[in-house]
């Protein structure tokens, strides 16, 4: 397992995610091969450090409403 040094990331809010500031997704560029990923609810706790082709897979079947709220 690889350790990433997220401490200088800059993170973004994903687009799809709520706009009232709750349910929220932040993810931070400039990691190649890779995409962090935290809820911006707990920006101290932990991030998910997903390979970047499932990433791009899980972003298109969203984009494609693949994936429905329950």
């Amino acid at each position: 397992m690889h350790e990433y040094d997220l401490s200088a990331a800059r993170w973004r809010k994903s687009t799809y995610s709520d706009g009232n500031g709750g349910n929220c997704v932040e993810v931070a560029d400039d990691f190649p091969g890779v995409v962090p990923v935290r809820d911006s609810k707990a920006p101290q706790g932990p991030a998910l450090v997903i390979q970047a082709t499932p990433w791009s897979a899980f972003i298109e079947g969203v984009k494609d409403g693949q994936f429905r709220t329950v």
